[in-house]
């Protein structure tokens, strides 16, 4: 091993859900003295959170301004910008910063090119230069293992049918649940497979990514998804190391208007400190999950039917609506004793840390899971895009999270909240499942053990740098 410091090129996707996990890994691979050129487009690095001062001269943030693309449009950077029908023209815009990223990699001889899933043409770029590149995955092991190797994406193995994207691959050699369902299937079906404005499928990319890196890393660890990260291996047939699962910094608990710009979060605060130790639900969808009107009345009614206080952060779900117009008439007054709905953003990892939060309903992305669990939450899980279902089985099959009930189509009732709700957080049956969120905090919060990860990550990187 040596200890020489690294120069590392970091590029994510254009996705906030990738961009933070990968600022998150900069600023650790900077922590440990090396340094780090984090790509992208000027308005995501300006969204982006503030580089500490102290890791400042370690982290370069390289802009790239993201090329005219017929279809995308207009300041539209990243897929929060976009419906999800316009997304594959932000992924044909974004293999246009292929040539720029090129010259970059030429002029600046980083050690390592560390990328992300939808890049195929990131390992090419990289071994011109004989540069190695690292797949660095935001998406659990199990994802990874439900997509399979190449030839399951496009090749002998691809799957072709809703049904084949509704239970367990058959190259999973044990009981697994981790699976679609038919409604998350078919959509997965149709968009995977399909060709898209930059002239590959989803799954196309996915496989030239696996086939064309030197090796994978993945946001996990062996105590959490031990048996799934080594059939990871065998099926990429090249090395896959976790990295950890880089948990929050540590959060102290926030008093009034300690959470952000004074007023703006300080009710929600306030609020909270008046309340009992692990008594609220915390409710959020994130910033890429836009829940239709129909959506957020129905859980606005299955909250109020639940009986259980909770702190919502509720997200515009279209262009025009404003504050308190979002919900159902009357419903603010109603459950003014019991919930505060914010419209916005605000302080997640705050409030999560905030010691009356003892649930959370959410999305289940990845993200998310590890912010909740690190505090021993119990989790409450409703699914929405991508990755969401089988992250909510995989919770499910470990016997930590509760899946809403819905209907074939995929819509949701308020009495399939409202139960979900209350079972979890506190009727008799759900207190296995209370349980086993605390056990997991024992994981999660383990900031010792996720460095440890990284150090090995890091001597991998050392170790098998550009000669």
């Amino acid at each position: 091993m040596t200890d020489e410091v690294l120069h590392v090129a970091v590029l994510s996707f254009s996705a906030f859900g990738h961009l933070i996990p990968f600022l998150e890994l900069s600023k650790i691979l900077a922590q440990k003295g090396h340094k780090v050129s984090f790509i992208s487009t000027p308005r995501n690095i300006d969204r982006l959170p503030k580089i500490p001062p102290n890791l400042a001269t370690l982290i370069n943030l390289v802009k790239f301004e993201l090329p005219p693309t017929h279809g995308l449009p207009e300041n539209a950077e990243a897929t929060m910008d976009l419906p999800i029908e316009k997304l594959q023209f932000l992924t044909a815009a974004y293999d246009k910063l292929h040539e720029p990223i090129e010259n970059f990699v030429s002029e600046e001889s980083p050690d390592w090119l560390i990328h992300d899933l939808f890049a195929p043409w990131a390992p090419c770029l990289a071994a011109k230069f004989g540069i190695p590149s690292c797949f660095c995955s935001v998406f659990t092991a199990s994802t990874l293992v439900f997509f399979g190797p190449p030839d399951g994406l496009v090749g002998a193995h691809q799957r072709l049918t809703p049904e084949s994207y509704a239970k367990a691959p058959e190259w999973v050699p044990f009981p697994s649940i981790v699976a679609l369902r038919m409604h998350e299937a078919a959509r997965v079906s149709q968009l995977g497979n399909k060709v898209e404005a930059s002239g590959m499928s989803s799954h196309q990319r996915f496989a030239m990514t696996i086939e064309g890196c030197d090796f994978v890393a993945v946001r996990s660890c062996y105590e959490f998804e031990g048996k799934y990260l080594e059939l990871l291996r065998e099926l990429y047939g090249k090395p896959v190391l976790p990295f950890g699962l880089v948990p929050s910094p540590p959060v102290e608990k926030r008093g009034a208007g300690e959470g952000g710009n004074g007023n703006e979060y300080s009710r929600i605060f306030s609020w909270l400190d008046e309340k009992a130790k692990g008594s609220i639900v915390f409710v959020g969808f994130g910033t890429e999950t836009r829940l239709s009107m129909d959506e957020v009345h129905e859980m606005a009614f299955g909250l109020e039917l639940s009986g259980l206080p909770f702190v919502w952060l509720l997200k515009k779900p279209q262009e025009g609506c404003e504050g308190m117009d979002l919900l159902p008439q009357g419903f603010e007054t109603r459950i003014s004793n019991r919930g505060v709905v914010h419209v916005g953003w605000a302080p997640q990892a705050q409030l999560l840390a905030h010691p009356a939060i003892g649930g959370c309903l959410f999305h289940s992305g990845w993200g998310s899971v590890i912010e909740a669990l690190q505090w021993g939450h119990t989790l409450i899980v409703l699914p929405f895009v991508f990755d969401q279902g089988l992250n909510a089985k995989l919770l499910v099959e470990k016997g930590i999270a509760l899946e809403i009930e819905r209907n074939k189509d995929g819509s949701f009732t308020k009495e399939a909240v409202a139960k979900g709700l209350r079972q979890a957080m506190v009727e008799e049956e759900g207190e296995p499942l209370r349980v086993k969120a605390r056990e997991a905090e024992a994981i999660f919060a383990d900031r010792g053990l996720h460095d440890r990860y990284m150090n090995d990550f890091i001597k991998y990187l050392q170790d098998h740098r550009r000669n």
